[in-house]
């Protein structure tokens, strides 16, 4: 299988022109470049596709994390593990609620992070932060090489001209992206834009300051964005940045304590209309070929992942491996090792629950394995406790595997069009206005539809808030959306729901309300004494 982002096979020669040029590997995780032209020289841009292929490597550094294969990290001080974007994103977001359990404790911050038990030292909160800061500095990068000023010093023609303003827009947008989840995890980040001088203090944006600038970055590049369905595949188009704009408004209230649920339904409008559909099988958006098989309608933005040209311990390769257990050796049939990771990755039994009795026991969604095993999960380093799940895997639709038994062909979805059916009811039921009811119905029953259970389609009345908390796990587990969702409702903090080994407790116990946000890492308030730390830590 090839996937065709930016010609991805160049991938991870043009990671390494952006790591070059960056410098960004030091102590303290300073991400911002001494001299932008120190090590990118002018030579460089003599051909113009250099322009394209220094976007791509904004691109890569969501699925790389070095440039000496797929255990090296750019990132001084982190692994490979610890700072694969879409692989702490999974983390932070699906590991610290109740779906997923990570076995090998050993393995650094995740025994803090399932057990909600973190500290501003934790590892894969520094991972995140740090990741996602070395995004802005790429973009920022990117756009500092493609000014009205460098384009004339440089003579570029008029063609390339046209070309690179969906480039600039493309990088503003992956920018703001990477504010947006810093807004959502840390309700803070280093702000720093193309406009800042390269050695520049950053500033620290607060979670008004950021809501406002993703709000109105987003705006602002959309006209210079490709159509959604006319794009290569795994860059952003239009339909990426009203994605991120209709999760900014629907989650208003808790990043801004303002309802903006009539502007969520406004782009869920927009993205629908913008020519995506559902996946003819559930399945074919978890599989080695979601590029080209049904998915590619659905799937409004990947994470990629080739098993040869962007191998990386990221969050497909790890839940497909980990999805293995080390009772049932059912590597084979996903598409890797016999043996996997030995059982890395098992269930919470609230979540297996949202699968019992009536229509789910036939809902094709549950690929939840149960045979010889026991729900429950008293001991997390016991790998033949608790349910496992086979959601992803290394398999074609058409027949046949990834090119590799480890790192897998599988790309991460992370935004698709049923998220997006069931933004819209939730926008609807919390207020907003301006749905179509009939509408409503008809999305949020295409997802039953699809999961083999027409003969029990919704009416309007059965839909609510508790029915939409729960189908969204249904639907979407295991792709980083549970935290956001759990604090939207008001259930990840707290105990009037607890999940096991919530808070370190067996059944799961209350979590204070500050545990809403992550701690600033300390190495990131070392360096940036703009920073303050969240409240709680």
């Amino acid at each position: 299988m090839m996937k065709n982002i930016l010609k991805i096979e160049k991938i991870a020669i043009l990671f390494l022109v952006m790591v070059v040029a960056l410098s960004s590997c030091t102590k303290d995780l300073d991400i911002t470049p001494k001299d932008d032209q120190d090590l990118l020289g002018e030579d460089f841009f003599a051909n113009e596709t250099a322009y394209k292929e220094l976007l791509a490597g904004v691109y890569g550094n969501l699925s790389l994390t070095g440039v000496d294969g797929p255990g090296s990290s750019n990132i001084d001080g982190l692994d490979a593990g610890t700072s694969q974007f879409g692989r702490v994103l999974l983390y932070l977001q699906t590991l610290s609620a109740d779906q997923m359990i990570w076995s090998y404790e050993n393995d650094p911050g995740t025994r803090a992070i399932q057990r909600n038990i973190w500290n501003a030292d934790d590892p894969i909160i520094l991972g995140m932060f740090g990741r996602t800061h070395v995004t802005i500095a790429f973009a920022n990068n990117f756009l500092r090489e493609t000014t009205d000023a460098k384009l004339d010093e440089r003579n570029v023609s008029s063609a390339t001209r046209a070309e690179i303003v969906k480039f600039r827009a493309e990088a503003r947008l992956l920018r703001a992206m990477s504010y947006y989840y810093m807004m959502d995890l840390f309700g803070q980040a280093n702000f720093t834009t193309e406009n800042d001088a390269i050695n520049a203090e950053p500033q620290a944006y607060d979670r008004q300051q950021l809501f406002d600038f993703v709000e109105s970055e987003l705006i602002a590049i959309e006209a210079d964005l490709a159509d959604p369905m006319a794009v290569e595949h795994g860059r952003a188009s239009k339909g990426v940045a009203w994605m991120i704009l209709a999760k900014i408004y629907l989650n208003a209230e808790v990043y801004i304590g303002q309802e903006k649920y009539t502007e969520c339904l406004d782009y869920c409008k927009k993205i629908i209309a913008g020519g995506y559909t559902l996946a003819t099988d559930y399945q074919h958006n978890f599989m080695a070929d979601n590029d080209v098989n049904s998915a590619s309608n659905e799937i409004i933005f990947p994470l990629i992942s080739d098993g040869t040209f962007t191998q990386n311990y990221g969050p497909t390769t790890v839940m497909i491996n980990g999805a293995v257990g080390s009772i049932e050796s059912n590597g084979a049939a996903l598409g890797v090792g016999a043996g996997g990771w030995g059982g890395a990755l098992r269930l919470r039994k609230e979540f297996v629950q949202l699968f019992d009795g009536g229509i789910y026991n036939t809902d094709t969604r549950n690929t939840i394995i149960s045979l010889e095993r026991d729900i429950e999960i008293l001991d997390i380093s016991d790998q033949d406790q608790g349910y496992i799940l086979e959601k992803y895997s290394n398999a074609k639709s058409t027949g046949g595997f990834g090119v590799d038994q480890t790192f897998v062909d599988t790309d991460f979805p992370l935004f698709r069009l049923a998220d997006v059916y069931l933004m819209y009811a939730e926008a609807h039921l919390r207020g907003g206005t301006g749905a179509n009811p009939a509408d409503l119905l008809t999305y949020v029953n295409s997802l039953r539809t699809r999961a083999n259970n027409p003969q029990n389609n919704l009416t309007i009345a059965d839909i609510d808030l508790d029915f939409i908390i729960d189908e969204r796990a249904r639907e979407l587990h295991w792709e980083a959306h549970r935290r956001q969702d759990l604090i939207r409702f008001e259930r990840f903090t707290g105990g009037n729901y607890n999940w096991v080994w919530k808070g370190n407790g067996t059944s799961g116990i209350s979590i204070p309300s500050n545990l809403k946000l992550y701690p600033i890492p300390s190495a990131s308030l070392a360096s940036n004494p703009n920073l303050v730390q969240n409240a709680g830590y």
